[in-house]
């Protein structure tokens, strides 16, 4: 196999993981809070080969001589668009859509590691009854969501109404009187393209990595929410096709590259017998 079979396999096999990409993004072009996700390619270029007959007179020459040559490309990182995206009106008191770009809402969730700490834009949260008779206020999945302090949000079940303020207030109505009761905590990715996608709309850190530099905490003040909306996934439905049928041309002429090939080197075994 020549180096051009190599080079158009190794390509074909990325190629088919930013399809992968594209189409997870256009299936979730509906769902609440989904952020898309881009795939960035890079060269491989680590083979050398020394066709020069005479050692270089350059100095300070970091590299190797002779010509770099690359064997494909590869998807170098998948990043995450954490752009707002619509809001829509719900009308529901749970509802609240973040109005600022890289802002995120904290879970708590448990795995079989243990407790970690998960990041999401999906602002539809539920409240669930817990052991002690007070309620817990969870995302979709029933995971706890946090509040300013870091812990669950956890509220006495003899309310008439709550609602969640432009700050992220959890406003409480008992008897005649409004109180708050909890805050959600929002955090700001700095980063985002640091963050490790879980499935469900939630990011999680690295293990091993510092969370300072990538993600830092939201002063009350500057929490802006809308309430009783949901943000709408910000997938770019025309641009994701565009890149769906870029990335199956380029499938096609790798794919070709590598036919064109074969019956080249049919034809110099033909030649040599």
């Amino acid at each position: 196999m020549n180096r051009s079979m190599i080079q158009s396999a190794v390509t074909m096999g990325q190629l088919q993981k930013k399809l992968d990409v594209i189409g997870n993004n256009l299936s979730n072009s509906e769902t609440t809070g989904y952020k898309s996700r881009n795939a960035d390619f890079s060269s491989l270029l680590y083979q050398q080969i020394d066709n020069q007959s005479h050692q270089a007179a350059e100095t300070g020459r970091s590299t190797p001589e002779g010509i770099r040559i690359g064997s494909g490309a590869r998807l170098g990182h998948t990043n995450i668009d954490l752009t707002q995206g619509s809001l829509q009106n719900t009308g529901r008191d749970l509802d609240v859509a973040l109005l600022e770009d890289n802002h995120l809402f904290e879970l708590r969730v448990t795995t079989e590691a243990g407790e970690e700490t998960h990041y999401t834009r999906a602002g539809n949260f539920y409240l669930n009854p817990v052991n002690d008779g007070r309620l817990m206020l969870t995302d979709a999945n029933g995971h706890p969501v946090l509040g300013e302090d870091g812990e669950n949000i956890l509220l006495e079940d003899n309310m008439q109404h709550i609602s969640i303020d432009s700050q992220g207030a959890i406003l409480v109505t008992r008897g005649e009187e409004q109180f708050v009761e909890g805050r959600l905590n929002v955090t700001e990715a700095v980063r985002p393209r640091m963050l490790e996608s879980v499935g469900d709309n939630r990011f999680r850190m690295p293990d091993g990595m510092d969370p300072q530099g990538v993600l830092e905490g939201v002063q009350q003040g500057d929490v802006h929410l809308q309430a009783k909306t949901l943000e709408s996934s910000n997938v770019d439905i025309s641009k994701q096709m565009t890149e769906m049928l870029m990335a199956q041309r380029a499938y096609q002429f790798n794919a070709k590259s590598i036919s064109t090939g074969d019956q080249m080197m049919g034809l110099v075994s033909q030649l040599r017998s």
